[in-house]
Protein backbone atom coordinates (compact mmCIF):
# COMPACT_ATOMS: atom_id res chain seq x y z
CA UNK A 1 0.00 0.00 0.00
CA UNK A 2 1.00 3.61 -0.60
CA UNK A 3 -0.10 5.12 2.67
CA UNK A 4 -0.33 9.51 3.36
CA UNK A 5 -0.38 10.14 6.68
CA UNK A 6 -1.35 13.84 8.24
CA UNK A 7 -0.50 14.48 11.66
CA UNK A 8 1.01 17.25 14.08
CA UNK A 9 4.60 16.80 13.96
CA UNK A 10 5.30 17.63 17.58
CA UNK A 11 5.85 15.68 20.75
CA UNK A 12 2.18 15.21 21.36
CA UNK A 13 0.84 11.68 21.52
CA UNK A 14 -1.00 11.93 18.28
CA UNK A 15 2.31 12.99 16.52
CA UNK A 16 4.58 10.00 18.29
CA UNK A 17 1.90 7.70 17.17
CA UNK A 18 1.74 8.46 13.80
CA UNK A 19 5.54 8.61 13.60
CA UNK A 20 5.69 5.40 14.76
CA UNK A 21 2.94 3.67 12.70
CA UNK A 22 4.37 5.13 9.41
CA UNK A 23 7.79 3.73 9.94
CA UNK A 24 6.51 0.58 11.39
CA UNK A 25 3.84 -0.08 7.84
CA UNK A 26 7.49 1.17 6.09
CA UNK A 27 9.55 -1.77 7.75
CA UNK A 28 6.64 -3.83 6.61
CA UNK A 29 6.90 -3.29 2.97
CA UNK A 30 4.54 -0.38 2.73
CA UNK A 31 5.15 3.37 0.62
CA UNK A 32 4.83 5.94 3.56
CA UNK A 33 4.46 9.39 2.55
CA UNK A 34 4.63 12.12 5.65
CA UNK A 35 2.56 14.96 4.64
CA UNK A 36 3.09 18.03 7.45
CA UNK A 37 4.46 21.48 7.84
CA UNK A 38 7.56 19.94 9.36
CA UNK A 39 9.34 16.86 9.80
CA UNK A 40 8.12 14.63 12.72
CA UNK A 41 10.35 14.68 15.94
CA UNK A 42 10.52 10.91 15.68
CA UNK A 43 11.79 10.69 12.25
CA UNK A 44 14.99 10.72 12.99
CA UNK A 45 16.86 8.17 10.35
CA UNK A 46 16.40 7.83 6.53
CA UNK A 47 14.10 4.73 5.42
CA UNK A 48 14.06 3.77 1.78
CA UNK A 49 9.96 3.56 1.82
CA UNK A 50 9.60 6.96 3.79
CA UNK A 51 8.90 10.44 2.38
CA UNK A 52 8.10 13.98 3.78
CA UNK A 53 6.19 16.39 2.23
CA UNK A 54 6.58 19.85 3.67
CA UNK A 55 3.71 21.54 3.51
CA UNK A 56 4.55 25.68 2.89
CA UNK A 57 1.84 28.26 3.78
CA UNK A 58 2.96 32.15 2.45
CA UNK A 59 1.37 34.69 4.69
CA UNK A 60 -0.21 37.54 2.40
CA UNK A 61 -1.31 41.00 3.47
CA UNK A 62 -5.01 39.77 3.33
CA UNK A 63 -4.03 37.58 5.51
CA UNK A 64 -3.94 37.78 9.23
CA UNK A 65 -2.90 33.98 9.87
CA UNK A 66 -1.39 31.59 7.09
CA UNK A 67 -4.00 29.90 5.97
CA UNK A 68 -2.54 26.70 6.85
CA UNK A 69 -5.51 23.94 5.84
CA UNK A 70 -5.80 25.21 1.87
CA UNK A 71 -2.47 24.76 1.46
CA UNK A 72 -2.56 21.21 3.31
CA UNK A 73 -5.61 20.14 0.95
CA UNK A 74 -3.70 21.27 -1.78
CA UNK A 75 -0.34 19.15 -0.89
CA UNK A 76 -2.28 16.60 -0.20
CA UNK A 77 -3.84 16.43 -3.53
CA UNK A 78 -0.70 17.23 -5.40
CA UNK A 79 1.05 13.74 -3.40
CA UNK A 80 -1.70 11.78 -4.37
CA UNK A 81 -1.57 12.70 -7.70
CA UNK A 82 1.92 12.04 -8.56
CA UNK A 83 3.16 9.30 -5.79
CA UNK A 84 -0.42 7.16 -6.37
CA UNK A 85 -1.79 6.81 -3.07
CA UNK A 86 -3.67 4.55 -1.77
CA UNK A 87 -5.18 6.38 1.17
CA UNK A 88 -4.97 9.06 3.88
CA UNK A 89 -4.46 8.14 7.78
CA UNK A 90 -5.19 11.71 9.60
CA UNK A 91 -4.44 11.91 13.24
CA UNK A 92 -6.03 14.46 15.30
CA UNK A 93 -9.50 15.58 13.95
CA UNK A 94 -9.43 19.33 14.03
CA UNK A 95 -7.82 20.21 11.33
CA UNK A 96 -7.12 16.89 9.68
CA UNK A 97 -10.32 15.53 9.16
CA UNK A 98 -11.87 18.61 7.66
CA UNK A 99 -9.11 19.03 5.21
CA UNK A 100 -9.10 15.44 4.01
CA UNK A 101 -12.55 15.67 3.54
CA UNK A 102 -11.23 18.43 0.67
CA UNK A 103 -8.48 16.74 -0.37
CA UNK A 104 -11.02 13.69 -1.51
CA UNK A 105 -13.84 16.15 -3.00
CA UNK A 106 -11.08 17.69 -5.00
CA UNK A 107 -9.86 14.42 -5.93
CA UNK A 108 -12.61 12.48 -6.68
CA UNK A 109 -13.42 15.90 -9.25
CA UNK A 110 -10.15 14.68 -10.77
CA UNK A 111 -11.39 10.92 -11.18
CA UNK A 112 -9.47 9.72 -8.26
CA UNK A 113 -11.48 7.75 -5.52
CA UNK A 114 -9.09 7.60 -2.43
CA UNK A 115 -10.35 6.92 1.04
CA UNK A 116 -8.93 8.39 4.11
CA UNK A 117 -9.29 7.21 7.64
CA UNK A 118 -9.54 9.88 10.89
CA UNK A 119 -8.01 8.68 13.94
CA UNK A 120 -8.77 10.45 17.16
CA UNK A 121 -7.04 11.40 20.12
CA UNK A 122 -8.06 12.84 23.14
CA UNK A 123 -7.97 16.39 23.31
CA UNK A 124 -9.47 16.82 19.66
CA UNK A 125 -12.09 15.40 21.15
CA UNK A 126 -12.87 15.85 24.63
CA UNK A 127 -11.22 19.69 24.95
CA UNK A 128 -11.34 21.33 21.64
CA UNK A 129 -13.54 19.48 19.33
CA UNK A 130 -16.57 20.46 22.08
CA UNK A 131 -16.01 23.87 21.51
CA UNK A 132 -19.25 25.11 19.78
CA UNK A 133 -16.63 27.14 17.40
CA UNK A 134 -15.86 23.29 15.99
CA UNK A 135 -18.27 21.00 17.10
CA UNK A 136 -20.14 21.24 13.80
CA UNK A 137 -17.13 20.46 11.49
CA UNK A 138 -15.66 17.97 14.32
CA UNK A 139 -18.94 16.23 13.95
CA UNK A 140 -19.62 16.31 10.13
CA UNK A 141 -15.66 15.10 9.22
CA UNK A 142 -16.18 12.23 11.35
CA UNK A 143 -19.45 10.62 10.03
CA UNK A 144 -17.79 11.33 6.24
CA UNK A 145 -14.89 9.08 6.98
CA UNK A 146 -14.41 5.99 5.25
CA UNK A 147 -13.10 5.01 8.76
CA UNK A 148 -12.78 6.31 12.14
CA UNK A 149 -10.50 4.78 15.29
CA UNK A 150 -10.13 5.84 18.81
CA UNK A 151 -6.84 5.27 20.94
CA UNK A 152 -9.70 4.06 23.86
CA UNK A 153 -12.44 2.68 24.51
CA UNK A 154 -12.85 5.31 26.95
CA UNK A 155 -12.49 7.97 24.41
CA UNK A 156 -14.85 6.38 21.89
CA UNK A 157 -17.37 6.44 24.28
CA UNK A 158 -16.65 10.26 24.69
CA UNK A 159 -16.90 10.87 21.18
CA UNK A 160 -20.40 9.06 21.18
CA UNK A 161 -21.11 10.87 24.19
CA UNK A 162 -20.55 14.50 22.53
CA UNK A 163 -21.25 13.91 19.18
CA UNK A 164 -24.43 12.44 17.38
CA UNK A 165 -21.51 9.74 15.37
CA UNK A 166 -23.65 7.72 12.91
CA UNK A 167 -20.88 5.37 11.79
CA UNK A 168 -18.72 2.67 13.66
CA UNK A 169 -15.78 3.96 15.43
CA UNK A 170 -12.89 1.59 15.87
CA UNK A 171 -10.86 1.13 18.67
CA UNK A 172 -7.29 0.74 18.13
CA UNK A 173 -5.37 1.19 21.54
CA UNK A 174 -1.61 2.81 21.11
CA UNK A 175 1.20 0.75 21.32
CA UNK A 176 4.83 0.79 22.25
CA UNK A 177 7.93 -0.76 20.18
CA UNK A 178 10.24 -2.46 22.36
CA UNK A 179 13.04 -2.22 20.51
CA UNK A 180 13.32 1.44 21.85
CA UNK A 181 11.57 1.29 25.26
CA UNK A 182 12.70 -1.54 27.36
CA UNK A 183 14.87 -2.23 31.04
CA UNK A 184 18.74 -1.37 29.86
CA UNK A 185 21.58 -1.50 32.62
CA UNK A 186 21.83 2.17 33.19
CA UNK A 187 22.85 1.77 36.99
CA UNK A 188 25.95 4.28 35.92
CA UNK A 189 23.17 6.94 34.98
CA UNK A 190 21.30 6.37 37.85
CA UNK A 191 24.33 6.67 40.29
CA UNK A 192 24.91 10.21 38.69
CA UNK A 193 21.57 10.98 39.13
CA UNK A 194 20.73 9.74 42.70
CA UNK A 195 24.44 9.14 44.00
CA UNK A 196 23.64 7.68 47.57
CA UNK A 197 20.98 5.70 46.30
CA UNK A 198 17.53 7.82 46.43
CA UNK A 199 14.27 6.13 45.40
CA UNK A 200 13.59 7.85 41.24
CA UNK A 201 11.15 9.38 40.41
CA UNK A 202 9.51 10.79 36.78
CA UNK A 203 7.19 13.08 35.27
CA UNK A 204 6.87 13.17 31.56
CA UNK A 205 4.33 15.64 30.20
CA UNK A 206 4.28 18.84 28.08
CA UNK A 207 3.30 20.77 30.88
CA UNK A 208 -0.24 21.74 30.61
CA UNK A 209 -2.94 22.79 32.71
CA UNK A 210 -4.48 19.26 32.73
CA UNK A 211 -1.31 18.04 33.38
CA UNK A 212 -1.30 18.88 37.32
CA UNK A 213 2.19 19.02 37.05
CA UNK A 214 2.02 21.22 40.55
CA UNK A 215 0.09 17.65 41.72
CA UNK A 216 3.33 16.01 41.21
CA UNK A 217 5.37 18.33 43.66
CA UNK A 218 3.15 17.86 45.97
CA UNK A 219 3.32 14.22 46.16
CA UNK A 220 7.14 14.57 45.50
CA UNK A 221 7.46 16.42 48.45
CA UNK A 222 5.30 13.99 50.71
CA UNK A 223 7.35 11.03 49.22
CA UNK A 224 10.38 12.32 49.89
CA UNK A 225 10.22 13.50 53.69
CA UNK A 226 9.48 9.27 54.44
CA UNK A 227 11.93 8.27 51.19
CA UNK A 228 14.89 9.77 50.43
CA UNK A 229 13.80 10.78 46.59
CA UNK A 230 15.13 12.71 43.45
CA UNK A 231 12.33 14.06 41.19
CA UNK A 232 12.89 14.14 37.60
CA UNK A 233 10.60 16.30 35.56
CA UNK A 234 10.41 15.68 31.58
CA UNK A 235 9.37 18.17 28.91
CA UNK A 236 8.13 21.74 28.33
CA UNK A 237 5.30 24.20 27.53
CA UNK A 238 2.98 26.84 28.61
CA UNK A 239 3.16 25.84 32.73
CA UNK A 240 6.62 24.88 32.83
CA UNK A 241 7.88 28.20 34.75
CA UNK A 242 4.88 28.64 36.89
CA UNK A 243 5.45 25.59 38.19
CA UNK A 244 9.26 25.63 38.50
CA UNK A 245 8.30 28.69 40.67
CA UNK A 246 6.04 26.52 43.01
CA UNK A 247 8.62 24.25 42.82
CA UNK A 248 11.28 26.48 44.63
CA UNK A 249 8.42 27.66 47.14
CA UNK A 250 7.16 24.87 48.81
CA UNK A 251 10.28 22.20 48.28
CA UNK A 252 13.40 24.80 47.48
CA UNK A 253 13.79 22.57 43.79
CA UNK A 254 16.74 20.98 46.16
CA UNK A 255 15.90 16.89 45.08
CA UNK A 256 14.04 18.04 41.53
CA UNK A 257 15.77 18.44 38.21
CA UNK A 258 13.71 20.12 35.22
CA UNK A 259 15.30 18.43 31.72
CA UNK A 260 12.97 20.21 29.18
CA UNK A 261 12.82 18.27 26.49
CA UNK A 262 14.73 14.84 25.72
CA UNK A 263 14.60 12.59 22.73
CA UNK A 264 16.06 9.41 24.94
CA UNK A 265 13.20 9.43 27.23
CA UNK A 266 13.66 5.54 27.51
CA UNK A 267 17.11 5.72 29.02
CA UNK A 268 15.91 8.30 31.37
CA UNK A 269 13.08 5.79 32.83
CA UNK A 270 15.23 3.01 32.27
CA UNK A 271 16.48 3.97 35.55
CA UNK A 272 13.09 5.47 37.46
CA UNK A 273 11.42 3.79 40.57
CA UNK A 274 8.38 5.47 40.32
CA UNK A 275 6.30 7.27 37.01
CA UNK A 276 3.74 9.88 38.14
CA UNK A 277 0.52 11.00 36.23
CA UNK A 278 -1.80 12.91 38.22
CA UNK A 279 -3.69 14.25 34.82
CA UNK A 280 -7.25 15.48 35.27
CA UNK A 281 -7.97 14.14 31.38
CA UNK A 282 -5.81 11.51 29.31
CA UNK A 283 -7.24 9.81 26.50
CA UNK A 284 -5.10 7.03 26.53
CA UNK A 285 -1.66 7.24 28.95
CA UNK A 286 0.83 6.70 26.63
CA UNK A 287 3.64 7.76 28.57
CA UNK A 288 2.70 5.76 31.48
CA UNK A 289 2.42 2.76 29.04
CA UNK A 290 5.99 3.65 27.99
CA UNK A 291 7.28 3.96 31.70
CA UNK A 292 5.36 0.28 31.80
CA UNK A 293 7.47 -1.19 29.01
CA UNK A 294 10.76 0.06 31.11
CA UNK A 295 9.49 -1.66 34.31
CA UNK A 296 8.45 1.35 36.24
CA UNK A 297 5.13 1.05 38.28
CA UNK A 298 3.12 4.21 37.27
CA UNK A 299 1.05 5.71 40.32
CA UNK A 300 -2.20 7.88 38.12
CA UNK A 301 -5.00 9.35 38.08
CA UNK A 302 -8.33 7.04 37.73
CA UNK A 303 -9.73 9.27 34.12
CA UNK A 304 -9.96 8.69 30.52
CA UNK A 305 -8.06 5.51 29.23
CA UNK A 306 -5.71 5.40 31.84
CA UNK A 307 -7.49 2.43 33.49
CA UNK A 308 -7.08 0.75 30.15
CA UNK A 309 -3.05 1.15 30.78
CA UNK A 310 -2.84 1.59 34.37
CA UNK A 311 -3.93 -1.58 36.41
CA UNK A 312 -5.02 -0.63 39.68
CA UNK A 313 -3.26 -2.43 42.75
CA UNK A 314 -0.84 -4.41 39.61
CA UNK A 315 0.96 -2.39 37.95
CA UNK A 316 0.59 0.83 40.23
CA UNK A 317 -2.43 2.65 41.29
CA UNK A 318 -5.76 4.99 40.69
CA UNK A 319 -6.58 7.41 42.49
CA UNK A 320 -9.56 9.89 41.96
CA UNK A 321 -7.99 13.64 40.51
CA UNK A 322 -6.29 16.08 43.05
CA UNK A 323 -6.28 13.57 45.14
CA UNK A 324 -2.47 14.07 46.00
CA UNK A 325 -2.95 12.04 50.14
CA UNK A 326 -4.24 8.93 48.22
CA UNK A 327 -1.47 9.06 45.50
CA UNK A 328 1.45 9.47 47.69
CA UNK A 329 0.37 7.11 50.38
CA UNK A 330 0.23 4.71 47.18
CA UNK A 331 3.87 5.82 46.45
CA UNK A 332 4.87 5.41 49.77
CA UNK A 333 3.72 1.77 49.95
CA UNK A 334 5.60 0.68 46.94
CA UNK A 335 9.08 2.49 47.68
CA UNK A 336 9.06 0.99 51.05
CA UNK A 337 8.73 -2.45 50.31
CA UNK A 338 10.97 -3.64 47.52
CA UNK A 339 9.68 -7.00 46.95
CA UNK A 340 6.45 -5.26 46.22
CA UNK A 341 7.54 -2.40 44.20
CA UNK A 342 9.75 -5.67 42.49
CA UNK A 343 6.53 -7.27 41.75
CA UNK A 344 4.64 -4.49 40.50
CA UNK A 345 7.66 -3.96 38.13
CA UNK A 346 6.92 -7.29 36.80
CA UNK A 347 3.65 -6.98 36.35
CA UNK A 348 4.06 -2.97 34.35
CA UNK A 349 6.11 -5.18 31.84
CA UNK A 350 3.69 -7.66 31.19
CA UNK A 351 0.88 -5.59 30.80
CA UNK A 352 2.85 -3.11 28.59
CA UNK A 353 3.20 -6.57 26.02
CA UNK A 354 -0.23 -6.71 25.65
CA UNK A 355 0.37 -2.77 23.76
CA UNK A 356 3.30 -4.48 21.67
CA UNK A 357 4.05 -2.82 18.57
CA UNK A 358 3.54 -6.55 17.01
CA UNK A 359 0.21 -7.09 18.64
CA UNK A 360 -1.34 -3.65 17.36
CA UNK A 361 0.14 -3.12 13.66
CA UNK A 362 -1.76 -5.94 12.51
CA UNK A 363 -4.90 -4.56 13.39
CA UNK A 364 -4.10 -0.97 11.56
CA UNK A 365 -2.86 -3.10 8.62
CA UNK A 366 -6.17 -5.30 8.41
CA UNK A 367 -8.09 -1.79 9.11
CA UNK A 368 -6.43 -0.35 5.94
CA UNK A 369 -7.15 -3.53 3.76
CA UNK A 370 -10.67 -3.21 5.35
CA UNK A 371 -11.67 0.32 4.19
CA UNK A 372 -9.81 -0.16 1.07
CA UNK A 373 -11.93 -2.62 0.62
CA UNK A 374 -14.95 -0.43 0.16
CA UNK A 375 -13.34 1.68 -2.79
CA UNK A 376 -13.26 -1.62 -5.00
Amino acid sequence: MKIGIVCYPTYGGSGVLATELGIAMADKGHEVHFITYRSPVRLVAYHERIFFHEVEGENYPLFEYPPYDTALASKMVDVAKFKNLDLFHVHYAIPHAAVALLARSILKANGLNIPFITTLHGTDITLVGTNKSFLPVVEYTINESDGVTAVSESLKKDTLSFFNIKREIKVIHNFIDFARFRKTDKDHFKKAIAPNGEKLLIHISNFRKLKRVEDVIKIFQKVSKEVPSKLLLIGDGPDRQRVEEYCREVCGCTDVRFLGRQDAVEELLAVADLFLMPSASESFGLAALEAMACEVPVISSNVGGIPEVNIHGQTGFLSDVGDVADMSKNALLLLKDEALLKEFKQNALLQAKRFSLENILPEYEAYYKEVLALYL
